[in-house]
């Protein structure tokens, strides 16, 4: 009846030891913090310096070294909410669109006649045909510069929305290019912005979308919203290198006139490519996912005029060569040259699918932002404010946990002493998977954290409250401890099931604050009922054949 198997208590046991482990670190957070900053700035080098070997010293590398990120309220920094003008990628997809359409219908001048450009909105290209009899003909070339929609949703449609009206031909972007031209436009947005946050070392921001057409950007750390405004705005370094060889040495030599950049998708493969680019970012007009010849993705990319020249005479003088793409010093990609490319427009293809053909395209086009954004909301929440935070928080859970200890013991003396470990335990716990997953704290986390706190009490007030009524009933101790466990599993975990549900309702459909409460109160609910069910029967057990009780006032 009353009986723990032996590998079930090292189980339980094994739990609270890793646990505590894991939750450890966040005790000493600034130690950690430095010796794990220590330890990516050498990866990033290639090197320890002195001052990093000091830093990394600071904790011992056979000790968990993950922590609970703390979110924007307890660390200070900034925060901007965006508005990317989607619109603007229509005008300039129009604009790249005219010198292709102009030689083609050049090239028909003899049928067509004289044609010239109208001025019209921005995201239409309006062109007037001198022979308008002739008008299903200039239709007929237009369409023929269309590509399908790279999307599922958009799949067999064109990109393109022609239509004719007396000598005026019209062309636009199709209702379904516009819907996947926003989503590349803010996901190479979200992109850019990604990657200027990085560059600053700044710890777990949060970068995402939010509607159709903004974008949230919380950076815990950083001195202010200027600065983070300043910081996206800075245009990433891409440039096209010929590649000299392959290496899997990070230290290995390139020599002179030569660099040595890391693969971004081979990790441990190096490139060594002539330090003088052929053709950089600013000369890349658009990039954006298609399929090649044979029906596989691939991704087309667009000089402008003086980038298209120089690289149609690289192109011509290495057919069979490898170029490489690098973006912030990283090697993206480098295909090999199969052709002369000679027209300012060129294609990616190989062993990629139509979500990687996306996200190259993306990483190509961030050699800038592909449209402005207006900032709609500016905060800059200062370091002193956060630490307020954390002190109220940490005052608070406290408080809440010295409150329920107290009240448990009153009620139920020496078992409420096993409950108020188990809370304890609770806690712990849950910090260490925070910092496993490297989970942001939030101040509704912390909510989330005292509500757990709760909660655990909770199961085992249901579970002492069965145990009373086992023993009014006249049952023995052993008996009543026992039925009493079985009688109350299945409200506790009917009862945590339903929050539980909530609470991953809040972090999938919530963002922010509602997310951050979330994660800890989802958390917190499995971490309580294992110590509720599991870690509490266990010390009850042990105590019972301990003591081996007659009686048991309760």
């Amino acid at each position: 009846m009353l009986h723990i198997p032996l590998w079930k208590r090292v189980l339980i046991l094994a739990v609270f030891v890793i646990g505590l482990l894991w939750a450890a670190p966040n005790l000493f957070y600034a130690r950690v913090e430095a010796h794990n900053d220590a330890l990516v700035e050498a990866e990033k080098a290639g090197f320890v310096s002195d001052g990093q070997q000091a830093a990394i010293k600071l904790w011992p590398n056979w000790m968990p070294s993950g922590l609970v990120n703390l979110g924007l309220d307890l660390r200070g920094g900034a925060h901007l909410l965006a508005e990317v003008h989607t619109e603007d990628v229509y005008k300039a997809r129009m604009s790249s669109l005219w010198p292709e359409l102009r030689r083609a219908l050049a090239d028909q001048r003899e049928v067509l006649g004289a044609v010239r450009r109208l001025p019209g909105p921005a995201d239409q290209l309006q062109v007037e045909i001198e022979n308008p009899d002739q008008m299903a003909k200039a239709v007929e070339i237009a369409r023929s510069l269309s590509t399908p929609v790279v999307t599922l949703t958009g799949a067999g449609q064109s990109d393109l929305a022609i239509s004719a009206s007396g000598k005026v031909l019209t062309i636009q972007l199709s209702d379904a290019e516009k819907s996947a031209t926003d989503d590349r436009t803010i996901q190479q947005s979200l992109e850019i912005v990604r990657r200027r946050v990085d560059e600053v070392g700044t710890r777990e921001p949060t970068i995402q979308r939010q509607g159709a057409d903004r974008i949230l950007i919380q950076v815990p750390g950083i001195g202010s919203a200027a600065e983070l405004k300043e910081l996206i705005g800075t245009t990433a370094k891409l440039t096209f290198n010929p590649v000299i060889g392959r290496s899997n040495d990070a230290n290995a030599r390139p020599g002179v006139g030569n660099v040595l950049l890391p693969s971004q998708d081979e990790p441990g493969v190096y490139y060594i490519l002539e330090d003088t680019p052929v053709v950089s970012g600013e000369e890349l007009t658009n990039a954006r996912p298609s399929f090649d010849q044979n029906g596989q993705p691939a991704v087309d990319f667009t000089f402008n005029p003086a980038g298209a020249r120089k690289f149609g005479a690289y192109t011509a003088a290495n057919i069979g060569q490898p170029f490489a793409i690098v973006l912030d010093d990283e090697v993206i990609s480098a295909p090999v040259i199969r052709d002369a490319i000679t027209t300012g427009s060129g294609q990616i293809s190989g062993s990629m699918d139509v979500a990687g053909s996306t996200q190259l395209a993306v990483l190509l086009r961030a050699g800038a932002l592909p449209a402005e954004m207006t900032f709609l909301e500016e905060r800059t929440i200062g370091p002193e404010l956060g630490q307020d935070s954390i002190d109220a928080g940490r005052i608070a859970s406290i408080v809440a946990i010295i409150a329920v200890v107290a009240y448990t013991i009153a009620s139920y003396g020496l078992f409420g002493v096993f409950a108020s470990i188990a809370v304890v335990t609770n806690v712990i716990l849950l910090l260490a998977c925070m910092s496993a997953i490297g989970a942001t704290l939030t101040l509704p986390g912390i909510a989330g954290i005292v509500l757990t706190v709760g909660t655990a009490v909770d199961a085992n007030v249901i579970i002492f409250e069965r145990i009373r009524e086992e023993l009014r009933r006249g049952r023995r101790v052993a008996a009543a401890i026992d039925n009493g466990f079985q009688e109350a599993m299945s409200a506790i975990i009917d009862a945590n099931v339903t929050t539980f549900i909530a609470g991953l309702v809040m972090f999938f459909i919530g963002s922010g604050p509602v997310k951050g409460f979330a994660v800890t109160l989802t958390i917190g609910l499995v971490t309580s009922v294992f110590t509720a069910i599991y870690l509490t029967r266990l010390m009850i057990v042990v105590w019972y054949e301990w003591r081996k009780p007659k009686q048991l006032v309760l």
